[in-house]
């Protein structure tokens, strides 16, 4: 199954390694960056869920890098957690108006971070109770490991099952071969980059018989894009 990619944007080096714990331990793919210039070099490179994001940065601030990224087309709808010592009801009204999805005052209960984490990726829609990703008439359940357009069941591999998985968790985004590797086989693996088109092909083979294999697109340049509009 796909994990959720959480990034901690966090200056403290103590508390950025307690968090990194904490979200692996809880099942996620964490990554972590001091300050926003390091966060920005994470999201250009790896495709990530949501932002744990420390108000209080070095050069500028997690809410001002914030701010920013909602003016951006690519991450208007990520999902942003504020992470502050900060707790006064003004301060949280400002942390809203930066666009976050929620806000949480330091000190916080891991079993707490995990719950508004988990809560927030439902809400957006990249996280399931029932482990089931549904777009138009496309279902995925993870669980189950079933992939079904309407009331009929695709017969895919488990790396097949993995690609879209990954693909219906983020739909809409272009990905490059790099990038989908790292996500699907994982970094640890060395696979050629071709060998992601070749399960493309295969992917949009099974989609076909559904008519729908223009949900699988290509963008030359770039990588790949699975949408439901062409």
């Amino acid at each position: 199954m796909t994990k959720s990619t959480i990034l901690v944007v966090e200056d403290e080096e103590a508390i950025r390694a307690m968090l990194l714990l904490v979200l692996e331990q809880a099942g996620f793919t964490a990554y972590a960056a001091g300050d926003a210039r390091e966060a920005q070099a994470v999201l250009d490179q790896t495709p990530v869920d949501l932002i744990l994001l420390d108000w209080m940065l070095p050069g500028i601030s997690g809410a001002e890098w914030g701010r920013r990224l909602r003016k951006e087309t690519a991450y208007q709808d990520l999902p942003i957690i504020l992470l502050t010592a900060r707790g006064e009801e003004e301060d949280k009204v400002r942390g809203f108006d930066v666009g976050v999805d929620d806000y949480m005052t330091k000190p916080f209960s891991p079993k707490e971070l995990i719950a508004r984490i988990r809560a927030v990726l439902r809400r957006s829609g990249k996280l399931s109770d029932a482990g089931q990703i549904v777009l138009g008439d496309m279902m995925l359940d993870a669980e189950q490991h079933r992939l079904s357009i309407g009331e009929r069941q695709l017969e895919v591999s488990p790396t097949e099952f993995r690609l879209i998985q990954f693909f219906m968790t983020h739909p809409d985004k272009v990905y490059t071969r790099t990038q989908l590797l790292d996500q699907v086989w994982g970094r640890s693996v060395y696979i050629e980059e071709r060998t992601v088109d070749v399960h493309i092909r295969r992917l949009r083979k099974i989609l076909a018989e559904y008519g729908r294999e223009e949900l699988l697109q290509t963008v030359r340049g770039f990588g790949y894009r699975f949408s439901l509009t062409a």
